[in-house]
């Protein structure tokens, strides 16, 4: 199985306007440049399962809907 960088940064960006962020915000909660935000978003960059994960705890989404694209089922 593949990662498909270009889909997970689609989705990062997705959930990070969904919250209202800006891409500088961003790279400024997580200390980095507003160019590296810029390449994950654009599938350049193949960032660490550590930074998606830190990504996805400032933006209040689930790291399994980032990766995969699947969202969670609850079971009522």
């Amino acid at each position: 199985m593949s990662i498909d960088y270009k889909l997970i940064g689609k989705r990062i960006q997705k959930s990070r306007k969904k919250e209202n962020i800006t891409q500088q915000e961003l790279a400024e909660l997580m200390d980095v440049s507003v160019g590296y935000i810029s390449q994950i978003e654009r599938g350049i960059t193949q960032p660490k399962l550590t930074t998606i994960d830190n990504i996805c705890k400032h933006l209040k989404c689930d790291l399994n809907y980032i990766i995969t694209g699947a969202t969670a089922k609850t079971h009522s």
